[in-house]
């Protein structure tokens, strides 16, 4: 979810987006924060899709599924802060924070509104964007999403305690981010960031009440957060009531991936493909008493 750091994430790094599709890349001047993007795709008469990563990660590591959502629309992929060629600024990482980041991205490339695909980090990321600015997320597609810690696996949960800047030290995250960050000495202060984020509380079921957007929420079988909390938050969502009875069905959705842990959902881009567009599109399988 949202903030998440396994060891396993590792499988994610240095993963490749390949396409011929056009690609402009830039800097965005927010504050004191200069934010790398990449703009993939023709400009189209749509509204353009957004792409937030995971945690440790950066636009590369979040592989073919950018190019994939830019056969027909405009996707903006941004790299946020410590993250990438994104600096880090003398400030903690917040979700409301980095969401404000997003929302003053947007203003300032004149985006009024988009749809948002979010992964671990960048789905919590996402959904704070949603809440807090709802006149700027048309639909949210979540992969790997908590809105509460204790929906977090106990063996998650037991590893936030020993979490130490160590670990990374060697691993392929730490090459990864020196290879990109704009201050390749820095990696320690980012990863201590990083491990306080994972200390703060999450509770936001508030949050998902007041949520306006449409959600996509995705997860995997195996994912870090139980199938029981993905579950009733699509309760939440206003998902999980029996279809065929008359009633329209809700326009979020569920779907989880088989086989799949946390860091095996990003790297399945021909199937998420398969479940964002017709979610953008409105498009959903009629069952036999559907006209």
């Amino acid at each position: 979810m949202k903030h998440l750091f396994l060891i396993g994430i590792t499988l994610v790094i240095g993963a490749s987006n390949a396409g011929a599709e056009s690609v402009d890349k830039g800097y965005a001047e927010i504050g004191e924060l200069r934010m790398y993007y990449e703009r993939h795709g023709d400009d189209v008469e749509v509204e353009p899709i957004i792409v937030l990563h995971g945690a440790y990660m950066d636009i590369p590591s979040m592989g073919d599924i950018i190019p994939r959502l830019a056969t027909d629309r405009t996707v903006y992929a941004l790299e946020m802060q410590g993250h990438g060629r994104t600096n880090d600024i003398d400030r903690p990482f917040g979700y409301q924070d980095l969401a404000d980041d997003v929302f003053r991205f947007m203003n300032q490339m004149g985006i009024k509104r988009a749809d948002v695909v979010g992964y671990s980090m960048g789905a919590a990321v996402g959904f704070f964007l949603a809440t807090d600015h709802p006149d700027k997320v048309d639909q949210l597609v979540a992969l790997s999403l908590a809105y509460d810690l204790k929906g977090m696996q106990p063996e998650y949960l037991q590893m936030i305690p020993m979490m130490t800047p160590n670990m990374f030290l060697g691993s392929p995250i730490e090459k990864q981010w020196k290879a990109l960050a704009p201050d390749p000495d820095g990696f320690v202060p980012f990863v201590e960031k990083m491990i306080r984020l994972e200390h703060e509380p999450v509770a936001w079921k508030e949050r998902v009440w007041g949520l306006q957007s449409p959600m996509l929420l995705v997860t995997g079988d195996a994912d870090v957060v139980t199938l029981e909390h993905s579950v009733e938050l699509f309760r939440l969502l206003g998902g999980g009531a029996m279809g065929d009875m008359g009633k329209s069905l809700p326009k979020s959705r569920f779907a989880v991936l088989p086989a799949s842990s946390h860091t095996a959902i990003i790297r399945q881009p021909e199937l998420l493909s398969q479940l964002i567009e017709p979610f953008f599109q409105g498009e959903y399988t009629r069952g036999m008493f559907e006209k």
